[in-house]
């Protein structure tokens, strides 16, 4: 069972040496983030930083890349929830046995709601 998320992530380099520079000196690139097992530790991460496809708290989002990638994060974009077929069963059985908690009523309600047309299901999540 395989879940990860996808983000477009755009990144300045700093060079420590007065005399180096780069140019360009921003780059983009794809940053994946492991999705945990639905009903683990974790596992809401698209509701904690997810809205209709798109990161809730740009800003926060970005501190958190930086902080992981230790380089000066310019933008974070949110692309893709890639899954595989057993990883999409079980997530929607676990959303399924708490909709309280998403405020919604049905699964698919849930699933536009945090992740808007977003959620792909993969034979194998590439690289």
């Amino acid at each position: 069972m395989e879940g990860r998320y996808v983000f477009a992530v755009r990144f300045r380099l700093e060079p420590a040496a007065r005399d180096v520079s780069l140019e360009p000196n921003s780059f983009e690139t794809r940053l994946y983030r492991d999705a945990d097992e639905p009903g683990e530790e974790g596992w809401r991460f698209f509701r904690d930083n997810l809205w209709r496809g798109e990161l809730a708290d740009d800003a926060h989002f970005r501190d958190l890349t930086a902080e992981a990638l230790d380089v000066t994060v310019l933008s974070v974009e949110y692309r893709s929830f890639e899954v595989d077929e057993e990883y999409r069963t079980a997530f929607r059985e676990a959303i399924a046995d708490d909709l309280e908690a998403f405020r919604a009523d049905t699964v698919d309600e849930v699933v536009n709601k945090y992740l808007g047309s977003s959620l792909e299901v993969q034979t194998a999540p590439s690289e």
